[in-house]
């Protein structure tokens, strides 16, 4: 009953900004009410709230599973590195890819810190600590200075950890980014790639369409679908929305693409490593650890069990407390 209240909330906040904020108020609440709980009864909790089921970390066998085991037990610090959307930037140009990286413009303490005035026409800015916190300044337009700075400024004080209980987030010094935006002027919208990687090799691609609103917030109901490593679709629904695959055809550059992604993953068991392309040039976005927040709804079921066979968790690019990142 508690799961079936929880996807009507999460419904009603699709479809509505005010209801939005208020559920996101509301789940601030609970983070804060939650946050002395420990991570393995928080887990299990979540995850029946999110899924309506029970979670095994005894014997995980699903994809879901595997990453929540991955949540309470890997503790490798590439992964905090990797998760700060600041600190990722110096670790993809070390991985020898500089040249996918965005134009960076400045980086903030907080938002008190930013001059509009020198900044660009045209910025995207996000924190670096978290999920979702995004927004657009567009010189041209109206753009509530005010408002953005007790948004963000809020933004800043809250650990994402104790929120997922993803630890990489946990020791995230929290800060503003400044960056270039990404536009695709001949196609209008900007599919994000992200590349499911296993063990340091891509097996499948997500496709998202319509992730961010007008104002660069993101979207509360993107499209999405799935394909093999040729581009050709897969029967399987990451999520209840897909688009019609006429919409987007395989990039330019798409096996370079893959390339960038498994350089990137290659140090973890499972990451997913997001990339954009515009013309064929080839821009970074993030990586992520656990994809969904380790609750996706993946049909039909036995993409759950695939999926989670492609994880390894004796892998030994695992560390666990008392051991060292294994070269």
């Amino acid at each position: 009953m508690i799961y079936g209240v929880k996807k009507r909330i999460r419904e009603l906040s699709h479809d509505s900004h005010a209801f939005t904020s208020l559920y996101l108020f509301a789940n601030r609440c609970k983070t804060r009410l939650f946050s002395g709980m420990p991570d393995e009864i928080f887990a299990k909790m979540k995850y029946r709230e999110n899924t309506g089921k029970k979670l095994d970390l005894k014997n995980p066998t699903t994809y879901n599973e595997k990453l929540w085991w991955l949540k309470l037990n890997n503790r490798d610090p590439l992964l905090t590195i990797c998760s700060d959307k600041y600190r990722v930037r110096e670790y993809v140009e070390n991985a020898g890819l500089s040249q996918i990286l965005t134009r960076l413009y400045g980086v903030y303490d907080n938002a008190d810190e930013i001059d509009f005035a020198e900044l660009p026409d045209r910025v995207f800015l996000k924190t670096n600590h978290g999920c979702g916190m995004n927004a657009i300044f567009d010189r041209s337009k109206p753009f509530d200075i005010e408002s953005f700075k007790l948004k963000f400024n809020s933004a800043l004080k809250h650990n994402y950890f104790l929120q997922s209980r993803e630890w990489n987030y946990k020791n995230i010094e929290p800060k503003i980014i400044a960056e270039e935006e990404l536009v695709d002027k001949e196609n209008g919208s900007l599919p994000d790639y992200k590349f499911m990687c296993f063990d340091g090799k891509v097996r499948l691609v997500i496709v998202y369409v319509g992730t961010s609103r007008p104002d660069g917030s993101h979207s509360p109901r993107p499209k999405r679908n799935a394909y093999d490593t040729d581009f050709n679709p897969l029967d399987i629904h990451f999520g209840p929305d897909q688009f019609d695959p006429v919409l987007v055809k395989k990039p330019q550059n798409f096996e370079k693409m893959i390339d960038y992604a498994e350089i990137l993953s290659e140090p973890f068991p499972h990451c997913r490593v997001d990339l954009y392309n515009i013309g064929g040039r080839v821009y970074f976005g993030e990586i992520t650890f656990y994809h969904g927040g380790a609750t996706q709804s993946i049909t039909p079921r036995e993409w759950q069990e695939r999926l989670g066979s492609w994880i390894d968790l004796r892998s030994n690019k695992i560390v666990t407390l008392g051991c060292s990142r294994k070269k």
